[in-house]
């Protein structure tokens, strides 16, 4: 086993720009309405006022949080609120008709933004751009966009709730154009656990509902591409599911490969698909094993030993930088909690290397800094006794291990 400091590449981090800063970057036609937007608009999460909303865009800030954690390089998806929209996109719907021309400038001015934040550090950073569903036309331009930007953190593909009906599913072949269009760009597609939920209201019951079902639905993506036959079409395409673990992909391949088979043989059961035109060639799991990686941030135990069923290469770990949900800043105590038990060489590879890959990162450029950052795998292996359990942290981890939830 090598000694050398492990690189840390973290596959799942947040920023965004300020209001001011949007502005900036926002088409000047637009201007004007976004000072009336800004006037009439409250931050729904009134806590992330003060310095933890400077970690979104102050790169002094982050990259010494980072450094501290032994995170060299960052996967960065959106975070605050783009123009317009009264959330974060993570977990915002589509927009309807009525506000695509605004929401459109909106993640416009945040790719054009986070273009410009990228390249203040673009060794350490891979950011995602954002398209929309609403006209595909035009998000095969901002791909484009993407593209020659430099944003190899690839695409955030919009998860489609149920209720959107004014908007193609994924598995429609309307998308062809776009998914062909990431496949020539040789970008990733990105799925981002939030999205994809139906509109179940405002208030405390309609809250729990959405947590308790978000999982489902952001999965549903990873579905859809799957069973529509998008990587027959489409081999060369890379799609990462983000913030959702990958415990579950084992029994959840097990169960398209039956559906798949039963399809092949003309029935399931008493459903009789005799005269059906079936779309794949190869079994479910066959294009899951090529084609899908998952974005286990700070994962479980259930996460690591599930990972035989969907490949060493395919997980990649991230610490959610800077949501409270995350590992910040007990990078190191979340890391002995869970990775101490794994062989160096796995270790390697979802920690960092596997992001590497994915993210086409230059690991010799941060391989330096990992040597003056990373943490070794004697750290690492040095097991978290209960008494050091971090006690004021929102990351599930932790209050697990405490209170066996």
């Amino acid at each position: 086993m090598s000694n050398d400091p492990y690189l840390l590449i973290t596959a799942d981090t947040h920023a965004g720009g300020s209001h001011a800063q949007y502005r900036e970057y926002l088409d000047p036609e637009y201007r004007k309405a976004f000072d009336d937007w800004r006037g009439g608009y409250k931050n729904p999460s009134q806590e992330h006022y003060g310095s933890k909303k400077m970690r979104n865009w102050d790169m002094e800030i982050r990259t010494r949080d980072q450094n501290s954690q032994g995170v060299v390089g960052e996967v960065v998806f959106p975070n605050t609120v783009p123009p317009f929209y009264k959330k974060s996109i993570v977990t915002a719907q589509p927009p309807r008709a009525d506000h695509f021309e605004y929401a459109l400038a909106g993640i416009r001015a945040h790719n054009r933004w986070l273009a410009d934040f990228c390249a203040e550090d673009p060794v350490r950073r891979a950011g995602i751009g954002l398209i929309l569903p609403n006209d595909l036309d035009e998000a095969i331009k901002d791909i484009e966009f993407i593209a020659n930007a430099g944003l190899r953190g690839g695409v955030l593909l919009p998860l489609i709730p149920p209720d959107c009906h004014w908007l193609k599913p994924l598995y429609d072949p309307a998308w062809d154009n776009v998914l062909a269009a990431i496949q020539d760009h040789d970008l990733v597609i990105n799925q981002h656990s939030g999205q994809g939920s139906p509109n179940y209201g405002e208030g405390p019951v309609p809250e729990s509902l959405w947590i308790s079902e978000v999982t489902f639905y952001c999965q549903a993506g990873w579905r859809h591409l799957l069973m529509s036959g998008a990587y027959e079409k489409f081999p060369r395409l890379k799609y990462i599911l983000t913030e959702s673990g990958c415990a579950w992909v084992g029994p959840a391949l097990q169960q398209l490969d039956r559906i798949h088979m039963g399809f092949k043989a003309g029935a399931i059961g008493e459903m009789n698909y005799q005269g059906m035109e079936w779309v794949l060639k190869d079994t479910p799991s066959e294009y899951a094993a090529r084609n899908c990686y998952y974005g286990a941030s700070f994962p479980s135990q259930a996460d690591l030993e599930g990972i035989d069923a969907v490949g060493e290469d395919h997980v990649l770990w991230g610490n959610d930088y800077p949501h409270y949900e995350g590992t910040f800043p007990y990078n190191l105590e979340s890391l002995r909690l869970t990775f101490g038990g794994m062989s160096d060489e796995r270790r390697r590879k979802v920690l960092g290397l596997n992001a590497a890959s994915l993210y086409n990162f230059d690991v010799e450029a941060l391989t330096a800094k990992a040597q003056e950052f990373g943490p070794t795998p004697g750290e690492i292996e040095t097991p978290l006794p209960r008494d050091e359990i971090p006690r004021d942290s929102m990351c599930y981890l932790f209050t697990n291990a405490l209170y066996g939830a």
